[in-house]
């Protein structure tokens, strides 16, 4: 394959991206009234491999979000209502003792965690030891349930949702939990208008039906496409400079994280600035071809 030939079909991929994109933000925004910013977070989350926490008062469509997103990729779908009692071994599974032929054997019954888009509704009102759970399907994508350790299933997001007010009896997140997010969506009540469409849409006999527009294998080849993207010194420079500043006890720290903030943003923050980066590259035609393809000059002479 020639260079030219190589970069028309990497304009064709991207092209692709962009239009895949497209198609399943417009058919999620048939049943989501508004909530743009909201949409397209979820997007960016699923695309680049991370997961979104999804905060605002009850009505705002937080679950018809989640619940949407996986019917418009026919993909499994699992809801976790966080309460008090929920323990651990209801979110990952558990082991059980069955008998067959006299034989005892133990046999792993998966919690509602296997699925490719799991909810976590009302996150903050679970236990801290039921939020930990999920703190290793989060990151390492596996679950180990005593000396056994399963696989999640791909691709695997998972989109929390949270409460603003009435906080008595919750748990609020701690700052480990909150890491394992790629990105924080507050979702707005909506406008007048907005809620005149809502009536319209939902009081009828009316039902919008929704056709998967993709599957999970396309959701994994747009992951690893987006992966693809360079990313430039002067990016990687001003992502690691931001980080950075956001420290209070760094030299390079701007006076308000001296005087309000305690930790600072950790690496993965640099980490999510990256992917979603990328995949914005690909929805705005940023990608730069050449670099994908054709080696800088001093690597090609072996100067520096």
């Amino acid at each position: 394959m020639g260079k030219g030939e190589a970069v028309r079909e990497a304009a064709e991929e991207v092209a692709a991206f962009a239009a895949d994109f497209k198609a399943l933000r417009d058919t999620i925004q048939r049943v989501i009234v508004g909530q743009d910013e909201a949409v397209v977070h979820t997007l960016l989350c699923l695309f680049a491999g991370g997961h979104l926490l999804l905060e605002g008062v009850p009505g705002t469509g937080k679950t018809l979000l989640v619940r949407t997103l996986a019917r418009a990729m026919a993909l499994d779908f699992k809801r976790i209502q966080c309460t008090p009692d929920l323990m651990p071994a209801d979110v990952l599974g558990t082991w059980l003792i069955s008998e067959e032929e006299d034989r005892r054997t133990f046999t792993f019954r998966r919690g509602p965690v296997f699925a490719n888009v799991v909810l976590a509704d009302e996150v903050n009102r679970a236990t801290p030891k039921t939020q930990s759970a999920l703190l290793e399907a989060m990151e390492e994508r596996q679950v180990t349930a005593g000396t056994e350790t399963f696989a999640l299933p791909r691709p695997f997001i998972l989109l929390a949702t949270q409460n603003p007010i009435e906080m008595e009896g919750t748990y609020p997140l701690p700052e480990a939990q909150l890491d394992r997010f790629l990105l924080k969506a507050n979702v707005d009540s909506p406008t007048v208008a907005e809620i005149e469409t809502i009536l319209d849409r939902t009081t009828t006999e009316k039902s919008v039906a929704i056709e998967p527009v993709m599957d999970g294998p396309r959701v994994q080849s747009m992951r690893a496409l987006a992966r693809q993207v360079p990313l430039g010194d002067r990016a990687r420079t001003w992502i690691a400079r931001l980080v950075h500043a956001t420290r209070p006890g760094a030299e390079t720290s701007v006076p308000l994280a001296r005087k309000y903030v305690r930790y600072g943003a950790s690496a993965r923050a640099a980490q999510a600035l990256a992917h979603c980066g990328k995949v914005m590259a690909h929805l705005f035609h940023r990608f730069r071809f050449a670099r994908r393809f054709f080696p800088p000059r001093a690597a090609q002479t072996g100067k520096t």
